[in-house]
């Protein structure tokens, strides 16, 4: 059963109880990862696996996402600045035990490429915020590995362009 988050502002990307950060170089520049992220949504399941399902609603304001195992969110988009920072919060989940979920991808030129950080801020009891960072290994091998999958994308998308 879907369940409402405690509504939270960008600052909790900072403050939040639970931090976790990871981060990745691509060889795309920004504004084709950007783009990925925040303009070709439903293009997520293709290069981030834990993802089954992810489209835009409200006009692009916000999302729906549903991962493998079956969690689902619906999400508002929080920041959308053009090649720098994707962030959104989740307002409805299924998950247990969370109580307030925001995550942030920014985007920082690196040479011809982009420096990809994303960071997963929460709150909720204490034995969830323990479980959630005992999976903080697994959180950054999918991260990391999406993000080799999507420059792998952006990278024969302008070979084929050229």
């Amino acid at each position: 059963m879907a369940r409402r988050l405690r509504p939270v502002g960008l600052d909790f990307i900072e403050d939040a109880p639970v931090r976790l950060a990871f981060a990745a170089v691509a060889a795309a520049p920004p504004e084709a990862v950007y783009q990925a992220l925040a303009d070709e949504v439903e293009g997520w399941p293709h290069w981030f696996r834990a993802v089954t399902l992810a489209r835009p609603t409200h006009g692009g304001a916000g999302r729906e996402i549903k991962l493998m195992g079956g969690v689902r969110f619906q999400e508002t988009v929080m920041a959308a600045d053009p090649e720098q920072r994707y962030a959104y919060r989740v307002d409805e989940t299924n998950a247990p035990g969370v109580r307030a979920l925001l995550e942030e991808w920014r985007l920082t030129p690196a040479g011809s490429g982009t420096h990809v950080r994303w960071t997963f801020a929460a709150d909720g009891p204490a034995p969830f915020r323990l479980a959630l960072m005992s999976f903080r290994p697994g959180l950054g091998h999918s991260f990391r590995t999406a993000v080799r999958t999507l420059d792998g994308r952006l990278t024969a998308r302008r070979a084929a362009d050229q």
